[in-house]
């Protein structure tokens, strides 16, 4: 750790500099658009309105079986709809059962074009997964609205990488005022080729899919910036502090590297955390880029 004029026109003594970085960190930077990405729901959940309307008239039914078959014979796009019922996304998967002492297991594939699924086997499907009960019994009312609240429900697994998507648009937006400010360029997601085209440094890296997150052109050499959040603990903080004291090492003396990292998930694994930054020259919060840290590195 380099201790900076930054650290010490706020009075902080060089053995608290950790614990500043630490007590300065934040829950959360989970904006609006985090929860849930209506438009896309909104777009998904529509486009099988033809199919799902269809199924509508199933529900209640007092002969389910035959006006299933009759209907999906009729229409078998409707197929199409089965995985999202049971908030899937494969239109083809297989399932097991245990049958007289033996596993077998059932292929089934739910686009219309299928010819191996006939009238029987979406049948089958409907029943034993429990779609046929539902139903049957109206806890259904009404399929399209059932299948947003599904979709919904599904948008939630992309909330991890819109986690990631926050701090990397977080830390860009601070870094656009600095680079603007001393009129310098910078790359998004770069790797060594695309450096070496747009600023022409021959930037090593410790693996070959390395991307560094942004990289500014400060005149004579590259400031390489890794940023990431966790908002909970893991070993996954362990790795990645270990990465970047590595990548620290393969980079040193040739280049400038920040590591600029925040989230209460540190909060439970300070220890890695503490070793790279004891290692690393420069280990940041969003505060410090806040309180314009960077400009102490143009020099």
């Amino acid at each position: 750790m380099k201790y900076l004029e930054y650290y010490k026109e706020k009075g902080i003594p060089e053995e608290e500099v950790f614990d500043y970085l630490t007590s300065t960190m934040r829950p959360s930077i989970a904006g609006w658009d985090y929860f849930v990405n209506w438009q896309k729901v909104q777009r998904l959940a529509g486009k099988l309105s033809d199919e799902l309307n269809l199924l509508n008239g199933l529900v209640g039914s007092s002969n389910l079986e035959q006006d299933f078959k009759e209907k999906i014979t009729k229409y078998p796009s409707i197929a199409l709809t089965f995985p999202v019922l049971l908030a899937i996304r494969d239109e083809a998967f297989q399932v097991s059962e245990l049958l007289d002492g033996k596993v077998s297991t059932k292929s089934f594939n739910f686009h219309p074009d299928a010819e191996s699924m006939i009238a029987q086997d979406y049948w089958d499907f409907f029943k034993k997964s429990g779609l046929a009960d539902l139903f049957e019994s109206r806890r259904l009312k009404n399929i399209p609205d059932y299948v947003f609240g599904v979709e919904v429900g599904l948008d939630s697994n992309g909330r991890k990488n819109r986690g990631g998507d926050a701090m990397e648009n977080t830390v860009e937006a601070l870094l656009k005022p600095f680079c603007a400010k001393h009129e310098l360029s910078y790359l998004k997601e770069a790797n060594a080729k695309k450096i070496q085209s747009a600023f022409g440094y021959t930037v090593p890296v410790d693996k070959s899919s390395r991307r560094y997150d942004f990289v500014i052109d400060l005149g004579k050499e590259p400031l390489l910036i890794e940023a990431n959040f966790y908002g909970g603990g893991g070993s996954k903080l362990k790795s990645t502090a270990g990465e970047y004291r590595n990548l620290f090492d393969v980079l040193k003396g040739r280049f400038k590297f920040v590591w600029v990292t925040d989230g209460a998930g540190w909060k439970e694994v300070e220890l890695p955390l503490n070793e790279t930054f004891d290692h690393n020259d420069y280990v940041f919060n969003l505060l410090m880029l806040e309180d314009l840290i960077l400009e102490e590195l143009l020099t």
